[in-house]
């Protein structure tokens, strides 16, 4: 490795070095005045409106997402446009939370007295507390850093980092107070991953109007004809009082071939395999899943009430990118 690689990797990891100090130093500042916070926003029947300029608006933005994500109304308000109409976001029993480094920028020092005015408590996250958005702020969060990871200290990087990990506290603070759970994340994300785990029902991937099953007395030539128009690589078997007796697989087919059968003198009932795997129509898509996996097979049989409905396929769970 050259020099000049060498010192890439040591500026890259002198960033990460700096920005992890700055980030732990953070736990100095979480005090009794951030369990005010906590409280004062959880219990509030407003919104929390979170503004800054700059990166801290990107910042701001962030937070807002994780907010709304995790069960706390909140909305973006830029500070450059809040005076110019934007103020008129801010309702009356909202909280304002002001991003900004220095405290000090223009347009900051024109919108907190508006802010103030409208009588809104107004909490600061700041790393400069002697700013003018400190001075005149209801509550402070505190994110001085040392110095940014910057060489010429300029760019926001550390400062940045800091109010990011920052609104994190503030977002997983308030999910834990309001007993935020994993299902109610999944009623706010229904088209992730995460969410479809916990949302998606085997019904809703099955369709009913399909005919994947054959009597225990069919022949086998119809049986195979059965298993390739459904495309699911197997049909059920039942009895001529729609009770599951067992499943084909393609598998069976095939054991039954290598075994000399012929297929005129075989009935779906002599290769079928007994006791397949079942899950109730109610249960999650992703316990199907789990099923499938621990028994190394690619269709679980659906039952309501003890009734054949279906079969669910792990191409059906694989397509709705629950896995």
């Amino acid at each position: 490795m050259n020099n000049s690689k060498q010192e890439i990797l040591n500026i890259a990891k002198e960033v990460v070095e700096k920005e992890a100090k700055a980030v732990a130093n953070l736990t100095n500042f979480i005090d009794h005045s951030f369990a005010q916070i906590i409280e004062l926003i959880e219990n509030s029947p407003g919104r929390l409106i979170i503004t800054g300029i700059g990166k801290s608006a990107i910042i701001a933005n962030k937070i807002v997402a994780t907010l709304n994500s995790t069960g706390t109304h909140s909305v973006f308000m830029h500070a450059a446009d809040a005076i110019h109409g934007d103020l008129g976001i801010i309702m009356a029993q909202d909280i304002v939370l002001c991003i900004s480094k220095s405290g000090n920028t223009p347009e900051i020092k024109m919108l907190v007295p508006l802010i103030k005015r409208m009588g809104n408590p107004l909490i600061a996250m700041v790393s400069n507390t002697d700013s003018f958005l400190a001075k005149h702020a209801t509550y402070i969060i505190k994110t001085t850093v040392e110095s940014e990871a910057c060489p010429n200290n300029l760019a926001p990087t550390s400062s940045t980092t800091t109010q990011l990990v920052m609104g994190d506290a503030l977002a997983v603070s308030l999910l834990k107070k309001r007993g935020f759970t994993r299902q109610d994340f999944a009623k706010l994300h229904p088209g992730g991953s995460l969410g479809k785990k916990l949302y998606l029902r085997v019904g809703d991937l099955i369709d009913q109007s399909n005919k994947a099953f054959v009597d225990s007395q069919e022949n086998i030539r119809n049986t195979i004809f059965n298993i390739s128009e459904n495309r699911l690589g197997a049909t059920v078997v039942l009895d001529n009082k729609k009770n599951l007796l067992g499943i084909i697989t393609d598998g069976d087919i095939r054991r039954m071939l290598e075994k000399g059968y012929t297929l005129d003198s075989v009935k779906a009932a002599d290769i079928m395999s007994k006791n397949p795997k079942t899950i109730d129509i109610s249960e999650l898509a992703y316990k199907a899943f789990t099923i499938m996996e621990e028994n190394k097979i690619t269709s679980v049989v659906v039952l309501d009430k003890g009734k054949f409905k279906g079969l669910v396929h792990i191409h059906d769970i694989i397509r709705e990118g629950i896995v």
